[in-house]
């Protein structure tokens, strides 16, 4: 198990991004949550297998049809043993 740590940056509120995080975390099989940060960005933490994190990252790298990713930063965290499933937090 390992976790990530992303701030995405972009057109990716009002976008349906974190539905769409929502969807591709609960496809892998990952824990985690998604939400929008105050400066239009947003920001992701998911644990779970090393490859299924890396797809995840590439896809956030991209989003949903309507966002536009401009950076993604990214961080390879200490896992906390997050149960459950991925959600979306205020």
């Amino acid at each position: 198990m390992e976790r990530i740590h992303l701030i995405v940056h972009g057109r990716v509120q009002g976008v349906f991004f974190r539905a769409h995080t929502q969807e591709r975390g609960h496809k892998l099989g990952l824990s985690g949550w998604v939400r929008n940060l105050p400066d239009g960005a947003v920001e992701a933490v998911a644990e779970g297998p090393r490859e299924a994190l890396e797809q995840f990252l590439a896809w956030c790298r991209q989003g949903p049809p309507a966002a536009r990713v401009d950076a993604v930063d990214v961080s390879w965290e200490e896992p906390e043993g997050m149960a459950g499933s991925f959600r979306i937090t205020p």
